[in-house]
């Protein structure tokens, strides 16, 4: 069931929706709570449409660049594509401050990384909910999460991947009937700078539609990081049964 994998979200959890606009975004979020991502710390973000949570500015661009960005834009991009949420879907998110819900991100992080003691005082999770892309003619949507969580003093980014049914827009070259060709979805994050940064396998690539089955923490369809420290990091991720899913 979707429960297992996606946190709750939606109107009945009083989210914020973000505005039904190609290209759009919402307007800055201040944060309660400031969230470290590769060592600098961030009091507010954006969620943008196009499927990428971001600090400091707006990511509009619908065609998704190769990563790294070395030009100071520091986001984390669950699926970074075309999103048109006029055509359809919700792209919902909100800070979460239920103790169960934290409970439960706590309880999953312990388990994916044992050796670092975490206990979940604060999150955000933005979803988008079976939105389409740009120039659809068909009701596919895709539905998949980005989860920032933090105990003031180390980070994870959870995403979420529920449901791919496309992969690429029209304005990125991708067939209006399929959603696939052209310049694929790239998921992963970016920090701003030359060196920290990761590329999910697939991403770019018309492998991205199978998101849902791959994971570096042995859950299908999820993907968890630290991110407060890139060589955290990139030694504190667990074994997983794809050893080419390594950091770059």
């Amino acid at each position: 069931p979707a429960e297992s994998l996606l946190y709750p979200y939606g109107p009945d959890q009083r989210d914020r929706k973000t505005p039904k606009l190609d290209d759009g975004t919402s307007n800055q979020i201040s944060l309660t709570t400031p969230f470290t991502f590769y060592g600098k710390e961030h009091r507010s973000l954006y969620v943008n449409n196009n499927g990428v949570v971001s600090f400091g500015t707006r990511v509009k661009k619908y065609t998704p660049d190769p990563l790294p960005l070395a030009d100071g834009r520091a986001f984390v991009t669950p699926y970074w594509a075309d999103v048109d949420n006029v055509l359809g879907g919700d792209i919902f998110y909100r800070e979460i401050t239920d103790p169960a819900l934290l409970a439960r991100i706590t309880k999953n992080i312990n388990e994916y990384f044992p050796n670092v003691p975490f206990a979940a005082t604060w999150a955000f999770v933005a979803t988008w909910d079976h939105v389409a892309y740009y120039g659809s003619t068909t009701d596919k949507g895709n539905t998949f999460q980005a989860i920032l969580t933090t105990d003031t003093k180390r980070s994870f980014v959870i995403l979420n991947y529920w449901d791919i049914q496309w992969t690429t827009g029209a304005a990125s070259d991708g067939d209006p009937e399929t959603g696939l060709g052209g310049t694929p979805a790239h998921a992963g994050f970016n920090s701003g700078d030359e060196t920290n940064f990761y590329n999910i396998p697939g991403s770019r690539t018309d492998a991205i539609i199978n998101i849902t089955k791959t994971s570096n923490v042995n859950v299908p369809g999820r993907w968890v990081f630290q991110v407060d420290d890139f060589k955290v990091t990139s030694t504190e991720v667990p074994e997983v049964a794809n050893s080419n899913n390594c950091w770059l």
